[in-house]
């Protein structure tokens, strides 16, 4: 059995510890509290008896200070890396238990840990520079004997720049870290419990399609041109890191263009716009610039050639999507929206031989196959697309998706919840009976789902950036060794242009 070693510097740390992890009805063979002493020195000579025992995993708990201005007695630091300004130690399973501490209703959040030999009581905007957001005096030694196994540093902030170590409040602060110290104890053991080596299939391709490339370009294209701020209509994709990250260089997102002076520059969404919206622009005098995937436009010019030739368009799609909002608008008095077999059922075109239909370009294809088997069963010569609507990257995504859950244990997919195309990819999964969830980043996934699962796959909706599967994979790898390998299903080279007004 696995035997968690969970390190405090002081008695009254190591007792919150041991009655926390008594809480969580842990044995005594599975966890080990050791009370290694207070400072630096102490610290290290600890280090030294516990490498000598060769712990499966390490837990350095205890309080400590916060740096920052945001800084919250009782807070929980756990540490992202530990540095004494000689040795950095990096902990990469951090995110995972920030999240998880956050999940039990604990204010956490990871961030970096410096390690000082001294007690600090007005240096705090010098500690802070270096990047820390809390500081202790035993982490960094300690690390040294995990000797690269998994290891966590969680830091409850007992004092704060407003209330330092000299405070009067010292006292009741110090309670309150140890309260969170002690309510930190079991999710500790869950940590303890996700451990393990672990096969990380990734599927490809996975991440960010050519559309989504393209409208994120035009929206920096357009803040270098035009100067901040530079407003857009709808989240330019569906990923909340990538709409934060052009918050930082000065987009303003909005609902509606009503919320756009006039006058001023306006990008339209990857997902498209009605006519109406278009027409509104033009009137207010706006400064537009399409990020309308060509795809999705492709989508909106069979809308208008078939209601023009006098055809009902039963759309394909999820109500409430702003791609089938933007398609609707097309030709709103020849269109209907399907959702499910009921909606098809509910079809009643003044000429049944008249019927065609077209699909949102995010859809599941199992799900979108059998919208037409039934559309093309009650009217069998109803007509689709010249060339499928359910755009190539969606598809390459589907299928990788389904190679990884074939093998994995757990599926994680990366990507926001508004976002239809990593939506799909979790049904995906499910449908080949794998366990499956989407998670924003490594915060989100549960210490639970990794227990016991040997083999995880991983993807990305179309919309989420690589470096957010990166992250997930550094922080399984902080749980134990990953063995990573691609599992690919093809190969993407589409480009598409930007708007000429930008060239």
């Amino acid at each position: 059995m696995s035997r968690l070693t969970a390190c405090a510097p002081l008695s009254f740390e190591a007792r919150a510890l041991r009655r926390g992890f008594r809480d969580a009805g842990c044995q005594p063979d599975a966890v080990e509290v050791i009370r290694t002493g207070y400072g630096p020195a102490r610290a290290a000579a600890a280090a030294e008896r516990i490498a000598r025992s060769s712990p499966h995993m390490l837990a350095v708990g205890g309080v400590g200070g916060g740096l920052t201005g945001d800084a919250r007695i009782g807070e929980l630091i756990v540490a992202s890396f530990v540095t004494d300004g000689v040795t950095t130690t990096s902990c990469p399973s951090a995110p995972l238990l920030a999240g998880e501490f956050r999940r039990a209703g604990l204010p956490a959040r990871a961030g970096p840990i410096v390690t000082v030999d001294h007690l600090v009581r007005q240096d705090h905007a010098a500690l802070a520079a270096t990047g820390a957001i809390a500081v202790d005096m035993e982490s960094a030694p300690l690390l040294a004997a995990a000797a690269g196994r998994p290891a966590v540093v969680v830091r409850a902030i007992s004092d704060t720049p407003e209330h330092s170590v000299l405070s009067p409040h010292i006292v009741p602060d110090g309670i309150a870290a140890l309260r969170s110290l002690r309510r930190a104890a079991p999710v500790l053991a869950r940590w303890a419990a996700a451990v393990g080596q672990r096969q990380v299939l990734l599927a490809s391709p996975r991440s960010f399609c050519a559309g989504v490339e393209r409208a994120i370009e035009i929206v920096e294209l357009a803040l270098k041109r035009h100067g901040a701020p530079v407003y857009v209509r709808k989240q330019i994709v569906h990923n909340a890191t990538v709409v934060a990250g052009l918050e930082r260089l000065g987009a303003i997102f909005v609902a509606e263009l009503s919320e756009v002076p006039d006058g001023a520059v306006v990008v339209f969404s990857a997902h498209g716009v009605s006519p109406q919206v278009r027409a509104e622009a033009a009137r207010r005098e706006l400064r537009t610039v399409d990020a309308t995937c060509p795809l999705v436009a492709k989508v909106h010019a069979e809308a208008r050639r078939f209601a023009a030739d006098g055809y009902l368009v039963a759309l394909i799609g999820h109500a409430g999507h702003e791609e089938v909002e933007g398609t609707m608008g097309e030709a709103p008095a020849s269109m209907v929206l399907v959702e499910n077999a009921a909606d098809v059922a509910k079809l009643h075109p003044a000429d049944p031989g008249k019927v065609a239909y077209l699909m949102q370009t995010t859809l599941a294809a199992d799900e979108a196959r059998g919208m037409v088997e039934a559309i093309t069963e009650r009217f069998p010569a109803a007509t689709g697309p010249g060339s499928d609507d359910i755009c190539y990257a969606t598809t390459n995504r589907q299928q990788a998706v389904k190679a990884i859950a074939a093998e994995a244990d757990l599926v994680l997919i990366a990507g926001s919840a508004n976002s239809s195309n990593s939506l799909r990819l979790v049904e995906t999964a499910e449908r080949a009976g794998t366990r499956a969830h989407l998670v924003d980043s490594a915060e989100d996934i549960e210490l639970g789902w990794l227990a016991g699962a040997s083999v995880v796959g991983i993807s990305a909706g179309a919309s989420a950036p690589p470096a957010i599967v990166e992250q997930i994979v550094a922080a399984l790898a902080g749980l134990g060794v990953v063995q990573a390998r691609d599992v690919a299903v093809a190969t993407e080279n589409v480009q598409f242009g930007i708007p000429k007004e930008l060239r």
